[in-house]
């Protein structure tokens, strides 16, 4: 009986002995089984463990760490993994020796520099730009023959020299028929302020003035011809007046020539200024003649004594200068009339223009005066210059001694009478 116990205690032994074996072998294997790299169907995924599997334990996380990377380092080097192939891009070659057009330029004389020649000056305007670089110059380094810039313009950027032809260290030649001033126009630069450099080259300019011995004073003018260029170049400057009908609001030219008795005639005078300083201009005289030769009758003055309009104070017209509000500019109002023993109905109206500085004061020979109400008064207000109109206008000039004129003639005007009125 003894022996049947020890028996069963010994098989009950040996029972919990494999169970214990059995427990612990479960124990060790989670690692293998929750391995990604060796999953297989026969190993389901950790995200969705089957009930005969459990989820391993949170202990795990840093073995089953270590295990991956043992992994993949046997798997690196037993050549499982593709190797890495890609490589940075390679800079592509630049060419520098690509063929260019080229073509040398060659300095050209700019034409920054005019010249007016008057009756006893000469007007010399230089734009600042004198090299056509965009680079201004500075008037300190500019001289005409030893005489300073004499005025600016400093809206267009033009130095001005306006002196007495034998001033400036000029030089007369005679000639045959001619009289020839020379000048020499000089330019040196300046260093830049606080610097000891400079970005401009010098020039010498010679001008020269031409006047005819037997004859009236010409404007005929050698233009300016740079030192370093061996080539010379001579032109003639004529000053462009011009006469022109307006419309009645002076917005454009009219284009009808035909007007009735007691109608007012728009003439505007003026002169084109160009790259010249400001001028202003004014109408010496005026004649109406029936042919476009004023020296044959009948005629009639209109404008006389340097620029009084007599019309008014012979005939009560309302011929009149308008206020000027531009120098180079002038506007005025003559009343349509007929000749009376004329063949025709045309009229054919000639004037003598004349321009000076727009900075000159106006004087006794350079005026616009109209008459009204018994007296004279002038278009830029300064009545003053009137004073002569009923006498004869002295030889004054102007301060500077520069002026030009030029006569200027409008087309033929068509004059009719008004059709009379019928009485019943």
């Amino acid at each position: 009986m003894m022996e049947f116990f020890r028996a069963v205690i010994f098989t009950l032994l040996f029972i919990v002995s494999l169970c214990d074996a059995w427990s612990d072998s479960r124990q060790q294997k989670p690692a293998a089984l929750w391995n990604p790299l060796l999953m297989s169907p026969q190993h389901p995924s950790p995200q969705h463990p089957s009930p005969q599997h459990p989820s391993p334990p949170a202990s795990d996380s840093r073995r089953l760490a270590q295990d991956l990377q043992g992994v993949q380092s046997k798997q690196l080097s037993e050549g499982l993994v593709n190797p890495l192939v890609w490589r940075f891009p390679v800079a592509p070659e630049v060419q520098t020796d690509v063929a260019v057009g080229f073509e040398q330029r060659q300095p050209v004389t700019p034409r920054t520099v005019a010249v007016l020649c008057g009756e006893s000056a000469v007007l010399v305007e230089v734009k600042q730009d004198l090299f056509g670089t965009g680079q201004l110059i500075r008037p300190s380094g500019l001289s005409l023959g030893g005489c300073p810039v004499f005025g600016e313009d400093f809206e267009s950027k033009v130095l001005m020299f306006v002196y007495e032809l034998h001033e400036c260290g000029s030089v007369l030649m005679m000639k045959e028929n001619m009289l020839v001033y020379s000048f020499v126009l000089t330019y040196t630069p300046e260093p830049f302020t606080g610097t000891s450099i400079n970005r401009a080259e010098g020039a010498v300019i010679g001008i020269q003035c031409h006047y005819q011995r037997k004859q009236d004073v010409s404007s005929n003018v050698l233009m300016p011809t740079w030192a370093p260029y061996a080539s010379m170049r001579v032109g003639q400057e004529v000053l462009p007046f011009s006469l022109k009908l307006m419309t009645d609001d002076w917005t454009y030219q009219r284009p009808s020539n035909l007007y009735y008795l007691g109608d007012l005639i728009n003439i505007e005078a003026s002169v084109k200024v160009y790259n010249h300083g400001p001028l202003r201009v004014f109408v010496d005289s005026c004649v109406a003649s029936q042919t476009p030769d004023v020296r044959v009758p009948p005629t009639y003055s209109l404008i006389e004594n340097n620029g009084c309009f007599v019309d008014a104070r012979n005939t009560g017209s309302r011929s009149v200068f308008l206020p000027q509000s531009r120098s180079d500019v002038l506007h005025f109002q003559l009343e349509a009339f007929m000749f009376q023993q004329g063949e025709h109905p045309y009229i054919y109206i000639t004037c003598v223009l004349r321009a000076t500085l727009a900075s000159a004061p106006c004087d006794a020979r350079h005026k616009s005066c109209s008459f009204s109400g018994d007296r004279w008064f002038a278009a830029d207000g300064n009545d003053q210059v009137c004073g002569c109109c009923d006498s004869t206008c002295g030889p004054e000039m102007t301060s500077t001694g520069v002026q030009w004129e030029g006569q200027v003639s409008l087309s033929p005007l068509e004059v009719q009478e008004r059709q009379k009125l019928g009485f019943q």
